[in-house]
């Protein structure tokens, strides 16, 4: 009889332990630079994800955060890993980084060498996927909108997400393509071509509509994942 009330007893809590685990929200930290800083406000995309979220009947099964500081470049992300990510415990990590490492080259000679790019942002997915992290890559949308190859960074922004693009192929991480997205948004929207106030405010910073596409985007992707 005794022995009957203990696997009746680690039954019920192997139960209750199961439940708990299945109801557990999936903790989706954004990591990044001034854009995911942003991404927390009223109006931010992680924000207006949290309403598509609320939409589909989701909410119950996810939880969102922000990691973003302004300014940061990838090798800075690598530098706050562990304080400002890992300690969170996440589920998944969206790294969204790199329009600094290739505007601040221009702007004041500190953005990120391409084969620094490359090497830092390897070691940050490696430090996340060791600790058991789901990883979703995005590339840097635009630094400008114009629509005819003439902003100033188009070259590096290409040549960096192409990069990305290669890398997440070949290690079948998810990848949120943001640079196509965007480009392709202002060929059908930018009739005039801006180079700001479409999807961005000041070139690099997002509009409602920008924050809308960008979570939508990453919504997209991030509903997925297992």
């Amino acid at each position: 009889m005794t022995n009957k009330l203990i696997l009746l007893g680690v039954f019920v809590l192997s139960m209750i332990l199961m439940s708990f685990n299945y109801m557990k929200k999936k903790k989706v930290v954004f990591f990044g630079d001034s854009i995911t800083a942003a991404g927390i406000r009223p109006g931010g995309y992680i924000k207006v994800m949290d309403s598509l979220i609320k939409q589909e009947g989701q909410e119950n099964n996810y939880e969102l955060a922000g990691a973003g500081v302004s300014g940061d470049k990838i090798y800075d992300l690598y530098l706050r890993i562990e304080e400002d990510v890992l300690k969170q415990s996440p589920d998944i990590v969206v790294i969204y980084v790199g329009v600094n490492d290739v505007w601040h080259k221009a702007s004041s000679g500190t953005g990120t060498d391409y084969p620094k790019f490359g090497k830092f942002y390897e070691a940050v997915v490696k430090k996340l996927q060791n600790a058991g992290i789901k990883v979703i890559v995005c590339t840097p949308a635009v630094i400008g909108e114009k629509t005819d190859n003439s902003n100033q960074q188009d070259g590096d922004l290409n040549f960096y997400s192409n990069w990305l693009r290669s890398f997440t192929a070949k290690n079948e991480i998810p990848l949120v393509d943001l640079r196509n997205g965007f480009i392709q948004y202002n060929l059908k929207n930018n009739a005039q071509n801006k180079e700001s106030g479409i999807l961005t405010t000041d070139r690099v910073h997002l509009t409602p509509a920008g924050n809308l596409f960008v979570a939508e985007s990453m919504w997209n992707v991030i509903k997925t994942l297992k």
